[in-house]
């Protein structure tokens, strides 16, 4: 393995999996306009960036710490604008100790897995604790124990092969709730990590091509299955979501929308009594549109619902200005794409009711 480093043949197979990776973005069915095609190579380039932070810089269980693997930027599998996400790497064959303080953001959930994309073997949840779960002292300030046996106090289980912790925040209200602040420890130990070896590189490259290509192959299947049923939204079987590295907690319910330049797309549903709710416009490959700079996501608290407790949601290529309808979502310059909800924690999963209407057609449209 260290030869590999030695005489480039590491760095080489790295750049032909990406280039392999490409492949994806060309399928007969994935859309050919120039937006849709420069996003996905654009995806491509963030999946290799995160792929690199998660694998080279972020990848010892010996010596773990918290990172980003989804943000504004960079983004996997209809992240959630309303969320920060935390990844750790750890092993089941070792034991942690989470610290910090808890925050007041809406929702707070931890999360281990073991699998990974582009690996064989099985994928999913080996234990999972959630923010009302956890004890905290009067101060604020929380400790959780992460082990394969059960521990007293706050203790979320691993199993002897889980190697990825998943830290979630939702926020309702970013600019008055304060996420946790959390930092990570391995129990027993001693001085700082080992330094870089040819080895660990030329594995971590290896790693790193696998799961730019399988990550994108992945949410590329999905985005294939939702065209087939345009416009609608069907619920995800909850062995599939958290195979991908998805909570427990959370119902998914996903589609592909695709809109005339005159038509729009109604979501209309009671949601249920949950912990959180959103839901968000993406593109084909399944990243949130740009939420920095267009409304592309409602949530339980921005939501205005009917005097029924029901809600109706527009999704509209630009704002249509209906006073009538205050829950309208941008396309953001996109002919179609992919649409997420999410219950979280919720004590049922009714399916929306999903319709395309011509904007004319839009309750208190006054013409013209």
């Amino acid at each position: 393995m260290e030869q590999r480093i030695l005489d480039g043949s590491a760095w080489v197979a790295f750049c032909e999996a990406l280039q392999r990776a490409g492949a994806v973005i060309e399928r007969p069915l994935s859309p050919r306009a120039p937006l849709d095609r420069a996003e996905g190579y654009r995806y491509l380039s963030r999946l290799a960036r995160l792929a690199l932070e998660k694998f080279v810089e972020h990848s010892d269980p010996l010596a773990p710490r918290f990172y980003q693997l989804s943000h504004e930027t960079a983004k996997i599998g209809a992240d959630n604008p309303d969320s920060f996400y935390q990844n750790a790497a750890i092993s089941g064959e070792h034991e942690y100790r989470i610290h910090g303080t808890r925050g007041t953001v809406s929702y707070l959930s931890l999360s281990t897995y073991y699998g990974d994309y582009g690996r064989s073997g099985r994928s999913g949840c080996s234990g999972a604790l959630e923010g009302d779960e956890i004890q905290v002292s009067r101060d604020g300030t929380l400790e959780i124990h992460l082990s394969c046996q059960r521990q007293p106090g706050n203790w979320l289980p691993l199993e002897p092969d889980s190697s990825m912790l998943i830290v979630r925040q939702n926020f309702l209200d970013r600019e008055r709730e304060e996420p946790a602040r959390l930092a990570i420890e391995r129990l027993g130990a001693a001085g700082p990590p080992a330094p870089l070896s040819a080895d660990f590189l030329a594995d971590a490259l290896d790693a790193a091509g696998r799961y730019v290509a399988a990550t994108a192959g992945l949410f590329a299947d999905w985005a294939e299955g939702f065209r087939k049923h345009p416009n609608q939204l069907r619920e995800l079987d909850p062995r599939t979501t958290v195979g991908a590295h998805g909570s427990p907690h959370f119902r998914f319910f996903m589609g592909y929308w695709e809109l005339a330049p005159d038509e729009a797309l109604l979501v209309e549903c009671t949601p249920p009594r949950c912990a959180y709710w959103n839901f968000q416009v993406n593109n084909y490959w399944m990243e949130s549109l740009d939420y920095r700079y267009h409304r592309v996501h409602v949530n339980k608290h921005t939501c205005r619902y009917e005097p029924d407790g029901s809600f109706r949601l527009v999704v509209a290529h630009g704002d249509p200005d209906l006073p009538d309808l205050p829950n309208w979502l941008d396309t953001a310059g996109h002919a179609a794409g992919t649409m997420a909800l999410r219950w979280v924690k919720a004590d049922h999963h009714p399916k929306p009711v999903t319709r395309v209407v011509k904007r004319r057609e839009l309750p208190g449209h006054r013409g013209g």
